[in-house]
C-alpha cells in the first residue's frame, strides 16, 4: 500500500541526513507523526465505512434469500392447490430473488477481503505510529546532539590557539613593562627622598663645625684684648 510505504521511509530517514538539510529534524519528525496521526484516522475511517458497507450488504443477502425462500414456500403451496401457474411464476419470483443473493454473495466476499485489509493495515499503521512516537523522543535528541556537535566543531575550527596565547603574551609583557615603570618611579621617588634627608643631615653637620669656628674666633679675639697682669705690692710689715 503507498501509504504505507511512504510511512516506512519516513521511518526509516536517516537522522544525520536531516540535520545536513535547512528543514529543522524535530519539526519533521514532529510532523511525520501528526500525518501518521491524520493518516491513521482516515484508515478507520475507511475501514468504518467499508464495514458499515458490509454490514447492509449481509442484511440485504439475508434478506434476499429470506424471500428466495418464502416464494419456494408460496410455490409449493400454489402446488399443492393445484394452481401449477401460480407455483410456476412464485418460482420465478424465487430464482429473482436467488440471483440477487448470489449477487449479494459476491460483493459479501469482496467486501469481507476489503475489511480484511483495511484491518490489516490499521494494525500495521497503528503499530507504526507506536513505533514513532517512541523513537521521535530518541530521535530529537539524537538530532540536537548531532547540531551541538557540529556547531561545536564550527567554533573549535574558527578557534587559533596560537593566536589566543599570542594575546596573552603581549598581555603579560605589557604587565610587565608597567610594574617595571612602576617599580622604577618608586625607586626614583625613595631616592629623592633619601638625598634630601641626607642633604639636611649634612647641612647640620656644617652649621654644627661653622659655630664651633666661630666660637673659637671670638674665644681668640677677647684673650688678646685683655691687658697684661701687674705683680702686686709687697705688704708692709
Amino acid at each position: 500500500m503507498g501509504l504505507l510505504d511512504r510511512i516506512g521511509r519516513a521511518l526509516r530517514a536517516n537522522i544525520n541526513h536531516l540535520v545536513g538539510q535547512a528543514e529543522d529534524p524535530e519539526k519533521i519528525l514532529e510532523q511525520t507523526v501528526l500525518d501518521m496521526q491524520d493518516d491513521l484516522i482516515q484508515l478507520r475511517q475507511a475501514a468504518a465505512s467499508a464495514i458499515a458497507t458490509l454490514k447492509r450488504t449481509e442484511r440485504q443477502l439475508s434478506q434476499a434469500q429470506s424471500s428466495a425462500d418464502e416464494w419456494y414456500r408460496r410455490a409449493q403451496l400454489a402446488l399443492s392447490k393445484g394452481d401449477e401457474n401460480l407455483a410456476r411464476e412464485a418460482l420465478v419470483r424465487r430464482k429473482s430473488y436467488q440471483e440477487t443473493a448470489l449477487a449479494f454473495a459476491t460483493q459479501l466476499e469482496q467486501q469481507n477481503t476489503i475489511v480484511a485489509n483495511l484491518k490489516q493495515n490499521m494494525r500495521t499503521l497503528e503499530s507504526k505510529l507506536a513505533e514513532a512516537k517512541t523513537k521521535k523522543d530518541m530521535y530529537i535528541a539524537r538530532a540536537r546532539s548531532a547540531a551541538a556537535t557540529e556547531k561545536l566543531h564550527q567554533v573549535t575550527s574558527r578557534y587559533n590557539p596560537s593566536g589566543a596565547l599570542g594575546a596573552f603574551d603581549r598581555m603579560e609583557e605589557k604587565i610587565l613593562q608597567m610594574e617595571a615603570r612602576a617599580g622604577a618611579l618608586a625607586d626614583i621617588g625613595g631616592n629623592e627622598l633619601e638625598q634630601k634627608f641626607a642633604a639636611l643631615e649634612a647641612g647640620g653637620d656644617i652649621d654644627t663645625e661653622l659655630a664651633a669656628m666661630k666660637a673659637k674666633i671670638v674665644a681668640g679675639n677677647n684673650q688678646a684684648q685683655l691687658p697684661s697682669a701687674r705683680p702686686s705690692d709687697p705688704q708692709k710689715p
